[in-house]
């Protein structure tokens, strides 16, 4: 059944643990390409996940050093710090992008 709270109408698991993807040279200060948490239940955005993540290890807490080097996708789509985040999300995490 589809979560009535999700504009996407997908249904989601209530313990579900989040899957994180690191790249580039977050992968590198994480050790990590990619991993599943289960963050508390009231880690409902991007910036209380950011937060809670720095918390985790030193190498977490150094990937998001400076934060604003530091993008953010959730299930695919650009995200910033008040995008909701839900048991079973995918969040990607990676530099700045640039092309030419």
């Amino acid at each position: 059944m589809a979560d009535p709270n999700d504009p996407r109408g997908i249904a989601r698991d209530a313990r579900a643990p989040l899957t994180v993807l690191w790249f580039a040279w977050l992968r590198e200060r994480t050790g990590t390409a990619e991993e599943q948490v289960s963050p508390p239940a009231d880690i409902a955005t991007v910036g209380a996940l950011i937060d809670w993540l720095s918390a985790r290890s030193p190498r977490h807490a150094a990937a998001f050093q400076n934060r604003r080097t530091v993008r953010c996708a959730v299930n695919q789509d650009f995200a910033d710090p008040a995008t909701p985040v839900r048991p079973g999300d995918e969040v990607a995490f990676f530099p700045p992008v640039t092309g030419g």
